[in-house]
């Protein structure tokens, strides 16, 4: 029997989670976990923006210290889903505080304030008129890998979340550079039944990944069973997912 030991994916209110770290680091432990990750966003999230930007994170690093010391049996993981701000793989979550940070998850996400105009006017523009024309589709989803691979080799991630959801991008093209780079990628529980071929053609690639809840409220953290049941389904071995073990 396969067992999801680990949730890097939760959010708390620092972002547009409903609870507390703690409150997420117990409900971890009702459900059996060893190992927790707060993963609130970045501040340029302008959906699910971090609730004091930048400072926000040294609040999570020391409150997950504090957490630490009273709450023992579970690791407990002080870090952020970045958001990818620009076509040159920027994330909101500078280099410096990524290395503060226990880990770092990456996400190519809709709602996001771009690092420039240009940005933000070309990925809109594309957006819009590649639903018209095959040649503007082929340029987004162009410009989108590039985006996000560029974000893999620029940065310290450790996971890249949902990819692909919402965002055309070369499967391929993206696992190879998370395979040369360490990183995984993310089968996110929420929408993991719906990306069986993504996972089979990233596989193919070598990459490995982590199966995430994405939980907004304590309650759904460490509901996992729809990313594992994903994983099987796309013939995926336990070497390729470091946070599932065989138990029992």
């Amino acid at each position: 029997m396969w067992k999801v030991f680990a949730d890097y994916h939760t959010h708390t209110k620092y972002s547009h989670g409903a609870g507390a770290i703690i409150d997420n680091v117990i409900a971890a432990k009702q459900r059996g976990l060893e190992e927790i990750g707060i993963a609130d966003h970045g501040p340029a999230n302008w959906g699910h923006v971090a609730t004091s930007g930048l400072e926000a994170f040294e609040q999570i690093i020391a409150e997950t210290e504090k957490i630490r010391q009273e709450i023992s049996g579970i690791k407990i993981l002080a870090g952020t889903e970045a958001n990818i701000i620009s076509y040159k793989g920027e994330l909101d979550i500078p280099l410096e505080l990524q290395r503060k940070l226990d880990q770092v998850l990456a996400g190519f996400h809709v709602t996001v304030h771009p690092k420039t105009f240009n940005d933000g006017f070309r990925y809109v523009s594309e957006w819009a008129l590649s639903k018209l024309s095959p040649s503007i589709r082929r340029k987004a989803r162009n410009n989108n890998t590039k985006a996000i691979v560029e974000a893999v080799y620029n940065n310290e991630i450790d996971i890249i979340t949902h990819p692909g959801l919402n965002i055309s991008i070369d499967t391929v093209e993206l696992a190879r550079a998370c395979v040369q780079n360490n990183t995984v990628l993310e089968i996110n529980s929420k929408h993991g039944i719906k990306s069986i071929e993504f996972i089979k053609t990233a596989a193919r690639e070598g990459v490995k990944f982590a199966i995430g809840s994405d939980a907004h409220t304590p309650e759904k953290v460490g509901h996992l069973e729809e990313g594992l049941k994903a994983a099987q389904v796309a013939g995926l071995t336990l070497e390729q997912l470091i946070n599932v073990r065989e138990e029992g």
